[in-house]
């Protein structure tokens, strides 16, 4: 048996899987996040220790006692600063936080590399801003800083006592040389750090330790290795066997990806495209990123009085796609593909006297998709193809979505027996490739299509006015939240 661990934002999550691929069990634990001011999103770093702990301790103990081998999957670019002691110095500053717009403009100022090394525009959701706010802002803090960690790295130093991360996740830092996978001293120095305060660097399936042996005496389970890892995208694309060049995964969580992996490093900055580090060694990814997906769900159906996420998605269904006039723009926490607008917020337009909850509900299904497809043509400008996707994470539950998203990206959608499990099945995979000594094709192949949603010409010509109003209405919604 083989233990992935996700460090998510809403929850930590443990999946065991057995050597054949089969998820044995699964276990969360919730974590709440922090807004103390506009802009902001941060979390304690102990809560994610905490939560990963209930997370595995509410596994069935006949189980861990199976465990072989541990993979760590997490939210990416978090900023955990650690002083001398390796206690944190501050809440960990979030990916969905916006304060270091300022910083990201200063940065590719002061290094003009800046794109060319790290595949990447400077946007306030990756790592080096963040600590160049804390530089400017919070001095103190900063001068104390010794180490800086990822989320799930920091949980793993509290099970290893080792600090450590892999190229898939540091990517996502913007102080990695991406198409080289080390360390960039250039991009480390414009934010006044040096590798001495970075973890080593590993591929994912590289082991980095071991279970401390009091956490394995309270989990009920030996010493058993920890492998590196991955970030949470690059986890769940190894989840679903999105392995090799062209082949894609959209992800609903509570943000939303589209990823697709890629043989040789091919960055495309220029419209906010992501190129990353996949977690597999001599493979990279690209990816469009939209900070609100699955989010806007749960935002809605709480605001609108609804119980849940079920009962929102019958009620959007009951509607029925392009039935009514009103948008919804899915910018909680602004946007970064293709539009890199930490400014912009969710505005519902054209609400009228006949808009009831079933249709405001529709519009923000077709809110979050027209919010991909933006992503899927920044995507196609940077040359890649996409005909097929693989669908995980918790939006994947819903039939109708899965219609409206296929018809207005032009994408067949296919969904997977445990795609819904995500990235913490990456993990597990990679710690039983560790381990074993399995080649990545063998461990890490495509589950099983339990169902699969083809475009309709049709619904997509009925949504393209509304994609064009959506287009039109976010360019005058931008103008007036600068």
């Amino acid at each position: 048996m083989f233990l992935g661990i996700d460090v998510g934002t809403s929850c930590v999550k443990a999946v065991v899987c057995a050597a054949d691929g089969t998820v044995t069990a699964q276990h969360s634990a919730e974590l709440t996040v922090s807004r103390p001011r506009p802009l902001w999103s941060e979390q304690d770093p102990g809560d994610w220790v905490a939560a990963a702990h209930r997370a595995v301790l509410g596994l069935d103990p006949a189980l861990r006692r199976e465990v072989r081998g541990i993979g760590l999957a997490g939210q990416m670019h978090g900023a955990t600063l650690l002083g001398s002691d390796d206690r944190p110095l501050r809440p960990a500053i979030l990916w969905n936080d916006g304060r270091s717009f300022a910083e990201c403009t200063a940065l590719e100022a002061a290094e003009p590399r800046l794109r060319a090394i790290t595949g990447n525009l400077a946007m306030p959701g990756f790592t080096a801003p963040k600590l160049a706010w804390v530089r400017q802002h919070e001095p103190d803090v900063f001068a104390a800083t010794r180490a800086v960690l990822l989320p799930k790295d920091y949980v793993r130093l509290a099970l290893t006592g080792e600090k450590a991360s892999d190229l898939s996740d540091a990517a996502g830092t913007l102080w990695l040389d991406v198409g080289k996978r080390c360390w960039s001293e250039v991009m480390l120095a414009a934010t006044g750090l040096t590798a001495s305060h970075m973890p080593r660097l590993y591929e994912g399936p590289d082991i980095t330790g071991t279970l401390r042996e009091d956490v394995a005496r309270s989990w009920g389970m030996e010493r058993v290795p920890v492998a590196a890892g991955a970030g949470d995208n690059a986890a769940g694309a190894l989840g679903v066997g999105v392995l090799g060049e062209g082949q894609g995964m959209l992800s609903l969580g509570t943000s939303g990806v589209i990823f697709v992996a890629t043989g040789a490093f091919r960055p495309n900055p220029a419209r906010a495209v992501h190129a990353f580090c996949h977690a597999l060694p001599g493979t990279w990814h690209q990816m469009s990123v939209h900070l609100s997906a699955a989010s806007c769900i749960d935002w809605a159906a709480k605001a609108c009085n609804v119980p849940g996420p079920a009962e929102f998605f019958a009620l959007a269904e009951q509607a029925g796609a392009s039935g009514g006039g009103e948008l919804f723009l899915p910018y909680l926490s602004g946007e970064r593909t293709p539009h890199n607008d930490p400014h912009i917020r969710a505005a519902f337009v054209g609400l009228g006297n006949e808009s009831s909850t079933a249709r405001m509900a529709a519009a923000v299904l077709e809110g979050v998709a027209f919010a991909h497809a933006d992503g899927v043509d920044a995507l196609r400008d940077a040359g890649t193809a996409i005909t097929e996707l693989a669908v995980i994470g918790g939006g994947s539950r819903s039939a109708h979505w899965g219609r409206i998203l296929a018809s207005v990206l032009d994408v067949r959608l296919v969904y997977l027996h445990g795609g819904e499990v995500g990235p913490a099945l990456g993990a597990a995979r990679l710690a039983q490739i560790a381990v074993t000594g399995a080649s990545a094709a063998e461990v890490c192949t495509r589950p099983p299509v339990r169902a699969a949603i083809a475009p309709d010409p049709a619904l997509a010509a009925r949504l393209a006015p509304k994609r064009d109003r959506f287009r039109r209405a976010y360019q005058a919604l931008s103008a007036i939240t600068e």
